[in-house]
Formats: C-alpha cells, sequence, structure tokens
C-alpha cells in the first residue's frame, strides 16, 4: 500500500465520519484519528521488530522512551 493510498483511506474515513455526524458539531478530532491510527501502527511494528523496542523505535523514528511511553498508553505492554 503506498503512502497515497493510506492517505485515501484517512481521508475517506473522514468524510464517512462527517456524513454520519450529520448536523453534530465534531470535536476532537485531530485527537481521535491519531489515537486510531496509533495502536494498529505500534502493533504492526512491534510484530515486524519481533518485540525489540529500540528496533521498533528507529523503524518508528521516535526515541525508545516515548515509544514505551505509548506502548503503555495503548495497553500493549
Amino acid at each position: 500500500m503506498s503512502k497515497e493510498s493510506i492517505q485515501e483511506v484517512v481521508q475517506k474515513s473522514l468524510e464517512e465520519y462527517f456524513n454520519d455526524l450529520g448536523e453534530q458539531q465534531p470535536s476532537n478530532i485531530y485527537d481521535m484519528v491519531v489515537l486510531t491510527v496509533e495502536k494498529p501502527i505500534l502493533e504492526v511494528v512491534m510484530l515486524r521488530a519481533d518485540g525489540n523496542q529500540s528496533h521498533a523505535a528507529q523503524m518508528l523514528g521516535i526515541n525508545r522512551n516515548t515509544l514505551r511511553k505509548k506502548l503503555q498508553e495503548h495497553g500493549l505492554l
């Protein structure tokens, strides 16, 4: 899947979200999207890194301590 395909999926999902809301006002969309995609990203990368947090952090381009914090936030530790 290309970067553009991921962007298309997110865009389509957001359009559907707004359609489902109807006249209701959305709130905290940024946090909702980030939290929604962050957990599966972490799960897939941790599997790909065979559970090695240092390697996973390197793949993600984040600090290992940041990765550990995010894993804890999502109940993945």
